[in-house]
Protein backbone atom coordinates (compact mmCIF):
# COMPACT_ATOMS: atom_id res chain seq x y z
CA UNK A 1 0.00 0.00 0.00
CA UNK A 2 2.10 3.01 -0.72
CA UNK A 3 1.84 6.41 1.15
CA UNK A 4 -0.76 8.01 -1.12
CA UNK A 5 -3.23 5.72 0.28
CA UNK A 6 -2.82 5.27 3.53
CA UNK A 7 -4.46 7.29 5.86
CA UNK A 8 -3.50 10.76 7.27
CA UNK A 9 -3.52 9.72 10.95
CA UNK A 10 -2.95 5.71 10.51
CA UNK A 11 -5.28 5.10 14.33
CA UNK A 12 -5.29 1.06 15.29
CA UNK A 13 -7.89 -0.34 17.07
CA UNK A 14 -7.36 -4.10 18.78
CA UNK A 15 -4.01 -3.96 16.21
CA UNK A 16 -6.09 -3.26 12.78
CA UNK A 17 -6.60 0.18 10.50
CA UNK A 18 -9.12 1.70 12.43
CA UNK A 19 -10.96 2.62 8.97
CA UNK A 20 -11.88 -1.48 9.12
CA UNK A 21 -14.49 -0.70 11.38
CA UNK A 22 -16.10 1.81 9.85
CA UNK A 23 -16.64 -0.09 6.57
CA UNK A 24 -17.70 -2.56 9.66
CA UNK A 25 -20.01 -1.23 10.94
CA UNK A 26 -21.03 0.11 7.37
CA UNK A 27 -21.47 -3.12 6.08
CA UNK A 28 -23.52 -4.42 8.81
CA UNK A 29 -26.33 -2.55 7.97
CA UNK A 30 -26.15 -2.89 4.13
CA UNK A 31 -26.52 -6.92 4.69
CA UNK A 32 -29.12 -5.87 7.46
CA UNK A 33 -30.76 -4.19 4.92
CA UNK A 34 -29.99 -7.37 2.20
CA UNK A 35 -31.06 -10.18 4.08
CA UNK A 36 -33.77 -8.60 6.01
CA UNK A 37 -35.54 -8.32 2.59
CA UNK A 38 -34.67 -12.02 1.94
CA UNK A 39 -35.57 -13.29 4.92
CA UNK A 40 -39.01 -12.64 3.40
CA UNK A 41 -38.41 -12.75 -0.04
CA UNK A 42 -39.38 -16.40 -0.61
CA UNK A 43 -42.62 -16.38 1.22
CA UNK A 44 -43.84 -13.49 0.31
CA UNK A 45 -43.74 -14.40 -3.23
CA UNK A 46 -45.37 -18.10 -2.34
CA UNK A 47 -47.98 -16.50 -0.16
CA UNK A 48 -48.91 -12.94 -2.32
CA UNK A 49 -47.12 -12.57 -5.73
CA UNK A 50 -47.99 -16.00 -6.62
CA UNK A 51 -50.63 -16.99 -4.16
CA UNK A 52 -53.31 -18.22 -7.01
CA UNK A 53 -50.95 -20.39 -8.92
CA UNK A 54 -50.98 -24.45 -8.22
CA UNK A 55 -47.17 -23.89 -9.07
CA UNK A 56 -46.11 -20.68 -7.34
CA UNK A 57 -43.10 -23.10 -5.67
CA UNK A 58 -41.71 -23.12 -8.84
CA UNK A 59 -42.65 -19.39 -10.16
CA UNK A 60 -40.96 -18.17 -6.34
CA UNK A 61 -38.06 -20.55 -7.06
CA UNK A 62 -37.63 -19.17 -10.46
CA UNK A 63 -37.33 -15.48 -9.63
CA UNK A 64 -35.45 -16.33 -6.70
CA UNK A 65 -32.74 -17.46 -8.90
CA UNK A 66 -33.15 -14.76 -10.90
CA UNK A 67 -32.87 -12.30 -8.66
CA UNK A 68 -29.80 -14.21 -6.61
CA UNK A 69 -27.51 -14.59 -9.80
CA UNK A 70 -28.52 -10.79 -11.35
CA UNK A 71 -27.69 -9.58 -8.07
CA UNK A 72 -24.00 -10.66 -7.54
CA UNK A 73 -23.37 -10.58 -11.28
CA UNK A 74 -23.54 -7.18 -11.53
CA UNK A 75 -20.93 -7.76 -9.31
CA UNK A 76 -18.43 -7.85 -12.23
CA UNK A 77 -19.70 -4.86 -14.41
CA UNK A 78 -19.80 -2.66 -10.56
CA UNK A 79 -16.32 -3.87 -9.92
CA UNK A 80 -15.07 -2.95 -13.54
CA UNK A 81 -16.71 0.52 -13.90
CA UNK A 82 -14.66 1.09 -10.27
CA UNK A 83 -11.64 -0.39 -11.16
CA UNK A 84 -11.34 2.03 -14.55
CA UNK A 85 -13.82 4.91 -13.78
CA UNK A 86 -15.39 5.02 -10.63
CA UNK A 87 -13.60 4.62 -7.71
CA UNK A 88 -14.47 2.85 -4.44
CA UNK A 89 -15.85 5.50 -2.84
CA UNK A 90 -18.11 7.15 -5.54
CA UNK A 91 -19.50 3.43 -6.33
CA UNK A 92 -20.32 2.19 -2.69
CA UNK A 93 -22.22 5.63 -2.65
CA UNK A 94 -24.29 5.41 -5.83
CA UNK A 95 -24.74 1.05 -4.83
CA UNK A 96 -26.33 2.90 -1.46
CA UNK A 97 -28.19 5.02 -2.59
CA UNK A 98 -29.78 2.56 -5.79
CA UNK A 99 -30.23 -0.03 -2.78
CA UNK A 100 -32.21 2.02 -0.44
CA UNK A 101 -34.23 3.01 -3.14
CA UNK A 102 -35.27 -0.89 -4.23
CA UNK A 103 -36.06 -1.49 -0.60
CA UNK A 104 -38.42 1.74 -0.26
CA UNK A 105 -40.13 0.65 -3.48
CA UNK A 106 -40.51 -3.03 -2.14
CA UNK A 107 -42.77 -1.82 0.96
CA UNK A 108 -45.25 -0.74 -2.02
CA UNK A 109 -48.08 -3.06 -2.38
CA UNK A 110 -47.93 -3.41 -6.03
CA UNK A 111 -46.45 -6.24 -8.11
CA UNK A 112 -45.39 -3.91 -10.61
CA UNK A 113 -43.26 -2.48 -7.89
CA UNK A 114 -41.77 -5.62 -6.35
CA UNK A 115 -40.21 -6.34 -9.74
CA UNK A 116 -38.84 -2.65 -10.30
CA UNK A 117 -37.63 -3.14 -6.31
CA UNK A 118 -35.62 -6.25 -6.76
CA UNK A 119 -34.26 -4.47 -9.98
CA UNK A 120 -33.01 -1.25 -8.06
CA UNK A 121 -31.37 -3.82 -5.27
CA UNK A 122 -29.54 -5.60 -7.80
CA UNK A 123 -27.90 -2.80 -9.60
CA UNK A 124 -26.96 -1.13 -5.93
CA UNK A 125 -25.47 -4.35 -4.89
CA UNK A 126 -23.37 -4.32 -8.10
CA UNK A 127 -21.88 -0.86 -7.18
CA UNK A 128 -21.96 -1.51 -3.48
CA UNK A 129 -20.74 -5.43 -2.27
CA UNK A 130 -17.60 -5.93 -4.35
CA UNK A 131 -15.79 -2.28 -4.13
CA UNK A 132 -16.81 -1.89 0.19
CA UNK A 133 -14.74 -5.91 0.04
CA UNK A 134 -11.87 -4.67 -1.62
CA UNK A 135 -11.59 -1.44 0.63
CA UNK A 136 -11.09 -3.40 3.41
CA UNK A 137 -8.28 -5.34 1.21
CA UNK A 138 -6.68 -1.57 1.14
CA UNK A 139 -6.28 -1.41 4.65
CA UNK A 140 -3.01 -3.43 4.78
CA UNK A 141 0.55 -4.02 4.14
CA UNK A 142 1.10 -6.69 1.38
CA UNK A 143 2.03 -10.06 3.42
CA UNK A 144 0.11 -8.81 6.84
CA UNK A 145 -0.48 -11.75 8.33
CA UNK A 146 -3.70 -9.79 9.85
CA UNK A 147 -5.38 -9.18 6.60
CA UNK A 148 -6.96 -12.64 7.26
CA UNK A 149 -8.40 -12.04 10.86
CA UNK A 150 -8.99 -8.29 9.67
CA UNK A 151 -11.63 -10.35 6.55
CA UNK A 152 -13.24 -12.36 9.22
CA UNK A 153 -13.38 -9.30 11.54
CA UNK A 154 -15.67 -7.51 8.57
CA UNK A 155 -17.28 -10.91 7.81
CA UNK A 156 -18.58 -11.01 11.54
CA UNK A 157 -20.09 -7.57 10.90
CA UNK A 158 -21.70 -8.80 8.10
CA UNK A 159 -23.59 -11.96 9.80
CA UNK A 160 -24.34 -9.25 12.60
CA UNK A 161 -26.50 -7.79 10.51
CA UNK A 162 -27.70 -11.18 8.75
CA UNK A 163 -28.28 -11.93 12.14
CA UNK A 164 -29.97 -9.51 13.55
CA UNK A 165 -32.23 -8.59 10.07
CA UNK A 166 -34.42 -11.38 9.85
CA UNK A 167 -35.38 -11.50 13.09
CA UNK A 168 -36.71 -7.79 13.08
CA UNK A 169 -37.35 -7.91 9.24
CA UNK A 170 -39.46 -11.20 10.29
CA UNK A 171 -41.37 -10.27 12.84
CA UNK A 172 -42.82 -6.88 11.79
CA UNK A 173 -43.50 -8.89 8.66
CA UNK A 174 -45.64 -11.86 10.72
CA UNK A 175 -46.74 -9.10 12.56
CA UNK A 176 -47.79 -5.99 10.85
CA UNK A 177 -47.54 -6.42 7.20
CA UNK A 178 -44.93 -7.78 4.78
CA UNK A 179 -44.34 -4.31 3.57
CA UNK A 180 -43.18 -3.11 7.17
CA UNK A 181 -40.40 -5.70 7.27
CA UNK A 182 -39.24 -4.35 3.52
CA UNK A 183 -39.37 -0.65 4.85
CA UNK A 184 -37.03 -1.56 8.02
CA UNK A 185 -34.80 -3.12 5.39
CA UNK A 186 -34.25 0.20 3.72
CA UNK A 187 -33.92 1.81 7.04
CA UNK A 188 -30.94 -0.26 6.99
CA UNK A 189 -29.60 0.35 4.04
CA UNK A 190 -29.48 4.71 4.87
CA UNK A 191 -27.67 3.66 8.20
CA UNK A 192 -25.02 1.78 6.36
CA UNK A 193 -24.49 5.06 4.19
CA UNK A 194 -24.23 7.46 7.29
CA UNK A 195 -21.37 5.16 9.01
CA UNK A 196 -19.60 5.34 5.51
CA UNK A 197 -19.80 8.74 5.08
CA UNK A 198 -18.32 9.16 8.41
CA UNK A 199 -15.55 7.26 7.82
CA UNK A 200 -15.04 9.08 5.16
CA UNK A 201 -15.38 12.69 6.87
CA UNK A 202 -12.90 11.61 9.50
CA UNK A 203 -10.25 11.03 6.88
CA UNK A 204 -9.76 7.35 8.54
CA UNK A 205 -9.43 6.26 4.70
CA UNK A 206 -6.72 9.03 3.70
CA UNK A 207 -6.72 8.84 0.19
CA UNK A 208 -8.02 5.75 -0.40
CA UNK A 209 -10.48 5.06 -2.85
CA UNK A 210 -10.85 7.94 -4.89
CA UNK A 211 -11.42 7.49 -8.83
CA UNK A 212 -8.30 6.12 -10.56
CA UNK A 213 -7.78 9.27 -12.94
CA UNK A 214 -9.51 12.55 -12.42
CA UNK A 215 -9.71 12.97 -16.34
CA UNK A 216 -11.37 10.09 -16.99
CA UNK A 217 -13.89 10.46 -14.31
CA UNK A 218 -14.78 14.11 -15.82
CA UNK A 219 -14.64 12.59 -19.31
CA UNK A 220 -17.86 13.23 -21.10
CA UNK A 221 -19.83 10.75 -22.83
CA UNK A 222 -22.97 12.40 -24.89
CA UNK A 223 -22.44 15.95 -23.50
CA UNK A 224 -22.52 14.68 -19.68
CA UNK A 225 -19.26 13.52 -17.13
CA UNK A 226 -19.15 10.35 -16.88
CA UNK A 227 -19.24 10.34 -12.81
CA UNK A 228 -23.17 11.49 -13.75
CA UNK A 229 -23.79 9.69 -17.17
CA UNK A 230 -23.39 6.05 -15.33
CA UNK A 231 -25.71 7.24 -12.07
CA UNK A 232 -28.25 7.94 -14.77
CA UNK A 233 -27.47 4.52 -16.88
CA UNK A 234 -27.52 2.55 -13.99
CA UNK A 235 -31.17 3.94 -12.94
CA UNK A 236 -32.17 3.81 -16.06
CA UNK A 237 -31.55 0.09 -16.08
CA UNK A 238 -33.65 -1.01 -13.42
CA UNK A 239 -37.04 -1.61 -15.96
CA UNK A 240 -34.89 -3.58 -17.81
CA UNK A 241 -33.18 -5.77 -15.09
CA UNK A 242 -37.55 -6.09 -13.72
CA UNK A 243 -38.31 -7.10 -17.24
CA UNK A 244 -36.20 -9.91 -17.27
CA UNK A 245 -37.15 -11.13 -13.48
CA UNK A 246 -41.02 -10.84 -14.35
CA UNK A 247 -39.88 -13.16 -17.35
CA UNK A 248 -39.36 -16.19 -15.09
CA UNK A 249 -41.22 -18.89 -17.51
CA UNK A 250 -39.58 -21.08 -19.22
CA UNK A 251 -38.92 -20.47 -23.19
CA UNK A 252 -39.23 -23.40 -24.44
CA UNK A 253 -42.08 -26.61 -23.84
CA UNK A 254 -41.73 -30.08 -22.39
CA UNK A 255 -38.66 -31.59 -24.58
CA UNK A 256 -37.54 -28.38 -26.33
CA UNK A 257 -33.51 -27.16 -25.98
CA UNK A 258 -34.76 -24.49 -23.82
CA UNK A 259 -37.24 -26.52 -21.41
CA UNK A 260 -36.59 -25.31 -18.43
CA UNK A 261 -34.86 -22.57 -19.30
CA UNK A 262 -35.92 -18.75 -18.71
CA UNK A 263 -34.32 -15.40 -19.94
CA UNK A 264 -31.33 -15.03 -17.06
CA UNK A 265 -30.34 -18.58 -17.51
CA UNK A 266 -29.81 -18.31 -21.10
CA UNK A 267 -28.26 -15.16 -20.09
CA UNK A 268 -25.63 -16.29 -17.87
CA UNK A 269 -24.74 -19.23 -20.09
CA UNK A 270 -23.60 -16.37 -22.21
CA UNK A 271 -21.86 -14.36 -19.26
CA UNK A 272 -20.02 -17.72 -18.34
CA UNK A 273 -18.55 -17.70 -21.70
CA UNK A 274 -17.84 -14.09 -22.24
CA UNK A 275 -16.25 -13.97 -18.43
CA UNK A 276 -13.91 -17.37 -19.74
CA UNK A 277 -12.73 -15.48 -23.11
CA UNK A 278 -12.08 -12.16 -20.62
CA UNK A 279 -9.78 -14.28 -18.22
CA UNK A 280 -8.48 -16.16 -20.96
CA UNK A 281 -7.06 -12.41 -22.61
CA UNK A 282 -5.92 -11.63 -18.91
CA UNK A 283 -4.07 -14.88 -18.62
CA UNK A 284 -2.05 -14.10 -22.14
CA UNK A 285 -1.08 -10.78 -21.22
CA UNK A 286 0.02 -12.24 -17.24
CA UNK A 287 3.54 -13.14 -16.00
CA UNK A 288 3.69 -16.78 -15.20
CA UNK A 289 3.36 -16.38 -11.69
CA UNK A 290 0.57 -14.22 -11.91
CA UNK A 291 -0.74 -16.57 -14.19
CA UNK A 292 -0.36 -19.83 -12.14
CA UNK A 293 -2.15 -17.40 -8.86
CA UNK A 294 -4.83 -16.36 -11.39
CA UNK A 295 -5.64 -19.80 -11.83
CA UNK A 296 -5.87 -20.89 -8.43
CA UNK A 297 -8.41 -18.00 -8.02
CA UNK A 298 -10.34 -19.36 -10.45
CA UNK A 299 -10.51 -22.79 -8.58
CA UNK A 300 -11.08 -21.27 -5.33
CA UNK A 301 -14.45 -19.34 -6.96
CA UNK A 302 -15.24 -22.84 -8.79
CA UNK A 303 -15.14 -24.63 -5.19
CA UNK A 304 -16.72 -22.29 -3.72
CA UNK A 305 -20.08 -21.76 -6.41
CA UNK A 306 -20.33 -25.15 -5.57
CA UNK A 307 -20.52 -24.45 -1.43
CA UNK A 308 -23.00 -21.65 -2.21
CA UNK A 309 -25.06 -23.90 -4.20
CA UNK A 310 -26.16 -25.62 -1.72
CA UNK A 311 -25.31 -22.75 1.55
CA UNK A 312 -28.08 -20.08 -0.31
CA UNK A 313 -31.39 -22.80 -0.42
CA UNK A 314 -31.58 -21.78 3.34
CA UNK A 315 -33.83 -17.98 1.61
CA UNK A 316 -35.82 -20.43 -0.76
CA UNK A 317 -35.72 -24.29 0.07
CA UNK A 318 -34.75 -24.65 3.78
CA UNK A 319 -36.97 -21.86 4.62
CA UNK A 320 -40.26 -23.60 2.76
CA UNK A 321 -38.92 -26.68 4.72
CA UNK A 322 -38.77 -25.08 7.64
CA UNK A 323 -42.50 -23.31 7.33
CA UNK A 324 -43.95 -26.79 6.23
CA UNK A 325 -42.28 -29.78 7.95
CA UNK A 326 -40.35 -28.22 11.02
CA UNK A 327 -41.89 -28.15 14.55
CA UNK A 328 -41.11 -24.09 15.42
CA UNK A 329 -42.33 -22.35 18.37
CA UNK A 330 -40.07 -19.76 19.48
CA UNK A 331 -39.03 -18.16 16.06
CA UNK A 332 -40.93 -18.43 12.10
CA UNK A 333 -40.01 -19.47 8.97
CA UNK A 334 -38.29 -16.44 7.94
CA UNK A 335 -36.78 -16.13 10.81
CA UNK A 336 -34.91 -19.28 11.00
CA UNK A 337 -32.95 -17.29 8.13
CA UNK A 338 -30.81 -15.60 11.09
CA UNK A 339 -29.89 -18.83 11.87
CA UNK A 340 -26.78 -19.12 9.92
CA UNK A 341 -25.86 -15.57 10.46
CA UNK A 342 -26.22 -16.48 14.50
CA UNK A 343 -23.65 -19.22 14.48
CA UNK A 344 -21.52 -17.35 11.97
CA UNK A 345 -20.95 -14.22 14.58
CA UNK A 346 -20.65 -16.79 17.78
CA UNK A 347 -17.95 -18.85 15.76
CA UNK A 348 -16.20 -15.84 13.56
CA UNK A 349 -13.46 -15.20 16.50
CA UNK A 350 -12.98 -18.68 17.76
CA UNK A 351 -12.40 -19.77 14.32
CA UNK A 352 -10.02 -16.37 13.49
CA UNK A 353 -8.21 -16.73 16.88
CA UNK A 354 -8.18 -21.29 15.99
CA UNK A 355 -6.13 -20.03 12.43
CA UNK A 356 -3.89 -17.57 13.93
CA UNK A 357 -2.70 -20.17 16.87
CA UNK A 358 -2.32 -22.53 14.42
CA UNK A 359 -0.24 -20.43 12.38
CA UNK A 360 1.94 -19.84 15.46
CA UNK A 361 2.56 -23.70 15.63
CA UNK A 362 3.47 -23.28 11.50
CA UNK A 363 0.10 -26.11 11.78
CA UNK A 364 -2.37 -23.60 9.47
CA UNK A 365 -3.65 -25.64 6.69
CA UNK A 366 -3.25 -24.05 3.70
CA UNK A 367 -6.60 -22.54 1.61
CA UNK A 368 -7.10 -25.90 -0.42
CA UNK A 369 -7.69 -28.04 2.53
CA UNK A 370 -9.57 -25.10 4.24
CA UNK A 371 -11.78 -25.43 1.47
CA UNK A 372 -11.77 -29.03 1.19
CA UNK A 373 -13.11 -29.57 4.52
CA UNK A 374 -15.98 -26.75 3.93
CA UNK A 375 -17.15 -28.79 1.63
CA UNK A 376 -17.21 -31.76 3.83
CA UNK A 377 -18.67 -30.00 6.59
CA UNK A 378 -21.86 -29.07 3.94
CA UNK A 379 -22.27 -33.07 2.96
CA UNK A 380 -22.75 -33.12 6.31
CA UNK A 381 -24.84 -30.57 7.00
CA UNK A 382 -27.57 -31.57 4.57
CA UNK A 383 -27.16 -35.64 5.88
CA UNK A 384 -27.92 -35.15 8.97
CA UNK A 385 -31.33 -33.24 8.35
CA UNK A 386 -32.28 -36.15 5.20
CA UNK A 387 -32.09 -38.15 8.59
CA UNK A 388 -34.57 -36.20 10.42
CA UNK A 389 -37.28 -38.56 8.94
CA UNK A 390 -37.07 -40.71 11.94
CA UNK A 391 -37.75 -38.18 14.29
CA UNK A 392 -41.01 -36.88 12.49
CA UNK A 393 -44.24 -36.62 14.42
CA UNK A 394 -47.73 -38.34 13.18
CA UNK A 395 -48.54 -34.84 10.66
CA UNK A 396 -45.00 -34.96 9.24
CA UNK A 397 -43.25 -32.80 11.21
CA UNK A 398 -39.84 -32.92 12.60
CA UNK A 399 -37.78 -31.42 15.11
CA UNK A 400 -36.37 -28.14 15.51
CA UNK A 401 -32.88 -29.68 16.52
CA UNK A 402 -32.15 -31.19 12.86
CA UNK A 403 -33.02 -27.66 11.35
CA UNK A 404 -29.91 -26.39 14.41
CA UNK A 405 -27.73 -28.87 13.62
CA UNK A 406 -27.65 -28.26 9.86
CA UNK A 407 -26.98 -24.55 9.90
CA UNK A 408 -24.07 -25.03 12.69
CA UNK A 409 -22.64 -27.29 10.25
CA UNK A 410 -22.91 -25.39 7.09
CA UNK A 411 -22.08 -22.65 8.97
CA UNK A 412 -18.80 -23.91 10.25
CA UNK A 413 -18.09 -24.69 6.28
CA UNK A 414 -18.36 -21.41 5.53
CA UNK A 415 -16.17 -19.59 8.07
CA UNK A 416 -13.31 -22.25 6.65
CA UNK A 417 -14.28 -21.38 3.18
CA UNK A 418 -15.58 -18.03 2.50
CA UNK A 419 -13.33 -15.37 4.40
CA UNK A 420 -10.50 -16.94 3.90
CA UNK A 421 -11.34 -17.57 -0.04
CA UNK A 422 -12.39 -13.29 0.14
CA UNK A 423 -8.97 -12.58 1.65
CA UNK A 424 -7.13 -14.91 -0.63
CA UNK A 425 -8.62 -13.63 -3.44
CA UNK A 426 -6.89 -9.92 -3.27
CA UNK A 427 -3.67 -11.80 -2.75
CA UNK A 428 -4.11 -13.91 -5.62
CA UNK A 429 -5.17 -10.95 -7.94
CA UNK A 430 -2.67 -8.72 -9.90
CA UNK A 431 -3.30 -4.86 -8.34
CA UNK A 432 -4.45 -3.32 -11.59
CA UNK A 433 -7.69 -6.26 -11.65
CA UNK A 434 -8.21 -6.69 -8.28
CA UNK A 435 -11.39 -5.09 -7.79
CA UNK A 436 -12.58 -6.91 -11.42
CA UNK A 437 -11.40 -9.99 -9.44
CA UNK A 438 -13.52 -9.64 -6.56
CA UNK A 439 -16.25 -9.47 -8.61
CA UNK A 440 -15.67 -12.56 -10.63
CA UNK A 441 -15.74 -14.05 -6.50
CA UNK A 442 -18.64 -12.43 -6.10
CA UNK A 443 -19.92 -14.17 -9.53
CA UNK A 444 -19.58 -17.55 -7.64
CA UNK A 445 -22.85 -16.57 -6.15
CA UNK A 446 -24.84 -16.14 -8.97
CA UNK A 447 -23.71 -19.28 -10.70
CA UNK A 448 -24.70 -20.71 -7.42
CA UNK A 449 -28.04 -19.15 -7.62
CA UNK A 450 -28.66 -21.04 -10.90
CA UNK A 451 -27.87 -23.85 -8.76
CA UNK A 452 -30.14 -23.16 -6.13
CA UNK A 453 -33.17 -22.37 -9.05
CA UNK A 454 -32.49 -26.05 -10.48
CA UNK A 455 -32.64 -27.56 -7.26
CA UNK A 456 -35.61 -25.23 -6.02
CA UNK A 457 -37.50 -26.27 -9.17
CA UNK A 458 -36.91 -30.06 -8.36
CA UNK A 459 -38.26 -29.66 -4.73
CA UNK A 460 -41.06 -27.42 -5.83
CA UNK A 461 -44.44 -29.21 -4.23
CA UNK A 462 -47.62 -28.46 -7.04
CA UNK A 463 -50.50 -27.67 -5.06
CA UNK A 464 -53.75 -25.37 -4.69
CA UNK A 465 -53.38 -25.70 -0.89
CA UNK A 466 -52.14 -22.50 0.21
CA UNK A 467 -51.18 -24.99 4.04
CA UNK A 468 -49.42 -27.71 2.15
CA UNK A 469 -47.15 -29.44 4.40
CA UNK A 470 -46.69 -32.20 6.85
CA UNK A 471 -46.57 -35.78 5.16
CA UNK A 472 -47.41 -34.17 1.45
CA UNK A 473 -44.14 -32.71 1.21
CA UNK A 474 -41.71 -34.35 4.19
CA UNK A 475 -40.55 -37.27 1.69
CA UNK A 476 -39.53 -34.44 -0.88
CA UNK A 477 -37.21 -32.24 0.59
CA UNK A 478 -35.77 -35.15 2.63
CA UNK A 479 -34.62 -37.11 -0.48
CA UNK A 480 -33.51 -33.87 -1.66
CA UNK A 481 -31.24 -33.21 0.75
CA UNK A 482 -29.72 -36.68 1.35
CA UNK A 483 -28.97 -36.71 -2.59
CA UNK A 484 -27.16 -32.64 -1.92
CA UNK A 485 -25.23 -34.22 0.72
CA UNK A 486 -23.77 -37.27 -1.19
CA UNK A 487 -22.79 -34.24 -4.14
CA UNK A 488 -21.25 -32.09 -1.08
CA UNK A 489 -19.26 -34.94 0.22
CA UNK A 490 -17.95 -36.42 -2.96
CA UNK A 491 -16.80 -32.64 -4.00
CA UNK A 492 -14.78 -32.17 -0.73
CA UNK A 493 -13.28 -35.44 -0.49
CA UNK A 494 -12.02 -34.89 -4.90
CA UNK A 495 -10.48 -30.77 -3.45
CA UNK A 496 -8.60 -32.39 -0.35
CA UNK A 497 -7.03 -35.12 -2.93
CA UNK A 498 -5.91 -32.48 -5.28
CA UNK A 499 -5.09 -30.43 -2.43
CA UNK A 500 -1.17 -30.71 -2.44
CA UNK A 501 -1.19 -29.81 -6.29
CA UNK A 502 -3.31 -26.66 -5.67
CA UNK A 503 -1.04 -25.65 -2.83
CA UNK A 504 2.07 -25.62 -5.49
CA UNK A 505 0.06 -23.16 -7.89
CA UNK A 506 -0.19 -20.91 -4.66
CA UNK A 507 3.25 -20.13 -4.46
CA UNK A 508 4.21 -17.45 -1.56
CA UNK A 509 0.35 -17.18 -0.83
CA UNK A 510 -0.94 -19.04 2.10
Amino acid sequence: MSDLTKPANEKTLFGHPIGLFYLFFAELWERFSFYGMRALLTLYMVNVIFEALSTRDYAAAAVYASYGSLVYASTVIGGKISDSILGMRASIFLGGVLMALGHFVLAIENDVAFFLALAFIIVGNGFFKPNISTFVGTLYEDGDAKKDSGFTIFYMGINIGGAIAPLLCGWLGATYGWHYGFGLAGIGMLTGLLFFWSGIKKNVFGEGGRPPSMEVYEKKIFGIPQKHFIPAVAFLSAPLIAFLLYSYKSLGGEGSFFEDQNIVNVLFKLIGIAILVYMGTIMVKATADERKKLFMALLITFFMTIFWGFHELHGSVITLFAARNVNLSIINASQTNALNSIFIVLLSIPISVMWTYLAKKKLNPRTPYKFGMGLVLAGLAFYVVSLSGGSADENGMVPFSYLLALYFLISVGELFMSPVGLSKITDLSPKRIVAFMMGVWFLSSSYAFQIVGFISKQLAIESTDKNVGGLETLSVYLDGFALIAKYSLVAGVVVLIFAPLMKRLMGNVH
